[in-house]
């Protein structure tokens, strides 16, 4: 995943245009990057912040 991670990251550090010639690439690698962001983002409100969330890892630790 290093190996990878490392890859990618190089046309972003030329600013793009310089290291592909052309942007298409990088307007995917915003896109799917911000994408994935907002499902992150989305995930944590869900099973971290919810009030559900909350209630049930209050009602979890009260058994103890």
């Amino acid at each position: 995943m290093h190996a990878l991670a490392l890859i990618l990251s190089v046309p972003l550090a030329l600013d793009g245009e310089s290291a592909t010639g052309n942007s298409t690439g990088i307007a995917i690698i915003s896109v799917v990057s911000m994408a994935f962001g907002y499902i992150l983002l989305a995930g944590l409100w869900f099973f971290v912040f919810r009030d559900k969330a909350r209630a049930k890892r209050r009602k979890d630790s009260s058994g103890d």
